[in-house]
């Protein structure tokens, strides 16, 4: 009775990874494996060794699902990355790309020697920059606020109110805070009733980096919470619950257990946020451009769109968006490198 309770064990028989057969029979067929010298097929085996046919076979369903968002990709994304070849151009539409001149690196040249261009590029980094310091971690704190809200009717009623604004319009962001901050804004109303001077926040380029931070931040910060409370999720509760009763106070169980659970996907999106360093978007600068100045509200992509579909420049507007895209793949190389520095894995797997 002693040697069969052994062998079996606690739940009966003990069968093998595959379904069948018993824990003599698994051991018989790892140690004829190991004298025809292969390696056993089961709990242990790798599963990257499979020959690449039977993981077709066993993949299929998740290839299969993967085939219209890898469609999608490599029609916008990677069939037009073709049409940087009118960067080396002089690009004219009425001939095509077959007939149109090569001009090599006179497009380049020429546009390292816009000083406009360089205006537009210190107005994109400005931009970046200020928005990383103040924007970057706004979303983060909101998890965690958020996360610490117990009743969980409160908690999807402050996710609905926070999540909305990411899905208005760009018109009708700038609009509500025209209505808000304009001259004849609600502000500016209820500074005249008592008799101080009204504020004009909309037209004035000195405060235009304020401005663009703060509707950012009002639009996106709700929805860029999502990530972080998915991360949140993922932290084991139990490590919580012994900081509390070692006397951790909950400043103490933040700092050392929420913000390093966090690292990864902060460092993450930290990265691919440089990535994006030269594309602090399109409308919202374009619609208020007229209003605080060309000095103030000229980025890289409405520069681009002044100087190319305004004025048929097409080989030029194609030149300025190859160096954004190559400026944003090299600090995401070099910030990954940096995370790699930190034991972080980055955005790829270190080798």
């Amino acid at each position: 009775m002693l040697r069969k309770a052994t062998e079996t064990g606690p739940a009966g028989d003990l069968t093998s990874p595959a379904g069948t057969g018993t824990t003599n029979n698994v051991r018989n067929t790892a140690s004829k494996a190991s004298r025809n010298g292969r390696k056993p097929v089961g709990a242990g085996a790798d599963p990257a060794r499979r020959p690449l046919p039977s993981r077709l076979r066993r993949d299929w369903p998740l290839l299969l699902m993967t085939f219209p968002a890898a469609g999608l990709l490599l029609v916008f994304h990677y069939v037009p990355l073709l049409g940087n070849v009118i960067a080396f151009q002089d690009y004219s539409p009425y001939v095509g790309f077959k007939d149109s001149p090569f001009v090599g690196f006179s497009n380049f040249q020429w546009l390292l020697a816009d000083q406009s261009f360089w205006d537009a590029t210190l107005n994109t980094l400005s931009i970046t920059a200020f928005q990383l310091v103040f924007y970057f971690p706004v979303p983060i704190a909101l998890a965690i606020l958020l996360d610490s809200v117990v009743r969980p009717r409160l908690r999807l009623l402050i996710q609905g109110i926070v999540y909305m604004p990411h899905f208005f319009s760009w018109v009708l962001v700038v609009t509500l805070f025209q209505q808000m901050f304009g001259g004849a804004g609600l502000i500016s109303q209820i500074l005249r009733d008592h008799g101080h001077k009204g504020v004009e926040l909309m037209t004035n380029p000195d405060t235009f980096l304020l401005l663009v931070t703060a509707e950012t931040v009002w639009k996106d910060a709700g929805w860029g919470t999502i990530i972080f409370l998915a991360a949140l999720a993922a932290i084991d509760q139990n490590l919580y619950e012994a900081a509390a009763v070692d006397g951790a106070s909950r400043w103490k169980r933040m700092w050392h257990i929420t913000l390093p659970g966090l690292r990864p996907v902060i460092i993450l999106l930290l990265i691919l946020r440089l990535g994006e360093a030269l594309n602090v978007g399109f409308e919202q600068f374009f619609l208020q451009r007229d209003a605080v100045g060309r000095e103030a509200a000229e980025v890289l992509d409405t520069f681009v769109y002044w100087r190319t579909l305004t004025t048929g420049e097409w080989s030029y507007g194609a030149a300025a968006g190859l160096v954004k895209g190559l400026v944003g793949l090299l600090l995401i190389l070099v910030a990954n490198k940096v995370a790699h520095r930190f034991g972080e894995q980055g955005i790829y797997k270190r080798s």
